[in-house]
């Protein structure tokens, strides 16, 4: 398929996967778009886990109402959200700017207090739900990368967070799950939805043109 329409059309929240692993080269491309998707001032305020150790993933089923493509998926990708932001990080990311383009530090600084103001005139909770959705940005792009390489991706929140955060040792790292997302391919036997028609609201309905 070279169509992107044509390709999410293909695509499904897959609530069955066969176990078959995904080729590495293409695990490359969905998490490479991951680190390419867009955020907030460019901070990044997140952390990707890239979960295909089977012991783990039951460990994470067991906080997600057991449902089977977890286990199933060949990786699961969690998405946690920094807890807080701090001038540290902001800091960090200038420098990171700075280092890339091959400028001074300087040079940024209205970046630099620009972001810091943000995150200094807001509550860390706040703060915390901002981050939370940046991921989620991250989120949609490796769910169209996956379906760009054919790959079925489910995105899931259904899960326990605190649990979550346990079996992976977020609170000690500053970061909380938000979101996660299974890779596979569709297990066309077992789910009954493999074949289902897709349903979405119609575009009179969806959109708004002012």
């Amino acid at each position: 398929m070279n169509n992107l329409i044509e390709t999410l059309n293909w695509r499904y929240a897959a609530k069955r996967m066969n176990g078959n692993k995904i080729p590495s080269e293409k695990l490359d491309v969905i998490l490479e778009a991951i680190q390419l998707s867009p955020s907030s001032g460019g901070l990044q305020p997140y952390t990707v886990f890239v979960i295909e150790d089977q012991e783990i993933k039951k460990k994470i089923q067991k906080v997600a109402y057991m449902q089977p493509q977890i286990a199933e998926s060949s990786h699961l990708i969690v998405f946690a959200s920094w807890t807080k932001i701090t001038a540290e990080q902001v800091e960090n990311f200038i420098n990171l700017i700075a280092e890339t383009r091959g400028i001074s530090s300087d040079s940024l600084n209205g970046l630099k207090t620009s972001l810091i103001n943000r995150i200094s005139s807001h509550t860390d909770e706040a703060n915390a739900q901002w981050a939370a959705r940046q991921a989620y940005i991250a989120l949609g792009h490796a769910v169209v990368a996956a379906a760009s390489e054919q790959i079925d991706a489910t995105p899931m929140e259904g899960f326990d967070a605190d649990g979550m955060d346990e079996i992976l040792g977020l609170n000690e790292k500053g970061l909380r799950s938000v979101v996660m997302m299974t890779l596979g391919y569709r297990d066309t036997e077992n789910d009954v939805l493999a074949k289902a028609k897709k349903v979405r609201r119609s575009h009179k309905e969806l959109f708004v043109t002012i």
